[in-house]
């Protein structure tokens, strides 16, 4: 897919590890400037978002927009399928960059002064007074706009330990836990993972069995944290990374609980099924080498959770 090495990009591998074992593991976010220091306002009109619909790193981000009423952070899309340039846009349309005009991802982190050198994702949270990047580590910004800005409280000091808590165990076994079941190079590797997700996803549904939500009686951090995994897991992962053991729409309270964020206003409006089989089913020699993309499933989102 491409990297970046002191803010030049080059075609090939990037830096994401497969361990001896047959682990997969993920790469770490290193740009992590935080709104409210120096030169970072809470000016939600000076910041703009780089996503991709089918990122659910990038998802979390546009959940937290949605919920705190940031429509003065604008947004751009890249396309749904990566090439060798990475993650690309459009010169027009829905899959275009109306800020800055570039034609891929590399040209954003290659215009930050920084001279970038690792992976290029999304999301990234530009300033765009000072032409440079704020972070593009996904749990930072979801954090910094729930906190830094009027709205609902997504993190409140009563909560936080259970909140930090249900994150810890949601990104490694679920949110992470998927792409380590999907990018496994060994059955033991895979296997170890697959269970892992779905032990934890059992341990969700039995505490949604007497709760609406994660924490506390009102929708938090964890629970937008959750729930991009939750919207890909019928249409993607259950096929495309073999998470096959049960659907979500097999739970019947983490569905439930699912279908209560989605229609929660505004959450709609972040979700793109097409997208997400268009994604997670593009060509990959290792995954799905011919690149055909499934008919189905078709899963029910428009009858709302209790």
């Amino acid at each position: 897919m491409g990297y970046m090495v002191n803010g030049v990009y080059h075609v090939g591998d990037d830096v994401t590890a497969t361990l001896p074992s047959g682990e997969w593991e993920r790469s770490r976010s290193t740009v992590r400037n935080w709104i409210g220091d120096t030169g970072f306002p809470a000016d939600a009109s000076r910041y703009h978002l780089f996503v991709a619909w089918n990122c659910p790193w990038a998802h979390r981000t546009l959940l937290t927009r949605a919920v705190m009423g940031l429509d003065a952070i604008t947004v751009s899309y890249a396309k749904p399928n990566r090439d060798d340039q990475g993650w690309v846009f459009d010169a027009a349309g829905e899959f275009s960059d109306p800020l800055l005009g570039v034609r891929a991802l590399h040209e954003v982190y290659s215009a930050d002064p920084m001279g970038y050198t690792g992976r290029l994702t999304v999301p990234v949270l530009w300033d765009k007074v000072q032409g440079r990047m704020v972070s593009n580590e996904s749990a930072d910004i979801v954090r910094m706009l729930g906190q830094s800005f009027d709205g609902p409280d997504l993190y409140p000091v009563a909560l936080r330990g259970d909140i930090d808590d249900w994150n810890a165990l949601i990104y490694d076994r679920v949110n992470n836990g998927v792409y380590k079941a999907g990018f496994a190079a060994t059955q033991d590797a895979y296997e170890t993972a697959a269970w892992e997700v779905f032990a934890t996803l059992d341990r969700i549904d039995a505490h949604l069995a007497t709760h609406d939500w994660l924490a506390g009686g009102t929708l938090t951090e964890a629970d937008l944290r959750l729930f991009p995994t939750l919207a890909r897991f019928d249409v993607a992962y259950h096929y495309a990374f073999r998470c096959n053991l049960k659907k979500l729409s097999d739970y019947a309270h983490l569905w439930t609980y699912a279908k209560r964020i989605y229609h929660l206003p505004r959450i709609a409006q972040t979700v793109r099924f097409d997208i997400y089989k268009r994604g997670y089913f593009s060509a990959s020699e290792k995954r799905n080498p011919l690149g055909i993309i499934p008919i189905g499933p078709l899963v029910d989102w428009d009858q709302p959770g209790r």
